[in-house]
């Protein structure tokens, strides 16, 4: 079966294939951090393991990131 993962094109042998053993297959450190997009729409965690991924589709791995700004704010007295 081939797909494209993060843009680029995968090959995989078996013909049913879940987004589960897709992050497996990848060695997706912490899956549990990482959102999925299977042909641009999300998959929701709990149903990673019934998700099953088809010929041609595009699944995007997406990690957010922690982090802020120093943001400051301007009051202005009237």
């Amino acid at each position: 079966m081939n797909i494209v993962v993060n843009g680029k094109k995968q090959t995989i042998e078996e013909t049913e294939f879940t987004v589960a053993q897709l992050l497996e297959l990848n060695k997706v450190e912490q899956p549990e951090m990482v959102s999925v997009q299977l042909n641009e729409e999300f998959v929701d965690s709990d149903d990673y393991a019934e998700t099953v991924i088809k010929e041609n589709d595009e699944i995007d791995f997406l990690y957010f990131m922690g982090g802020g700004s120093n943001c400051k704010w301007l009051m202005i007295n009237d």
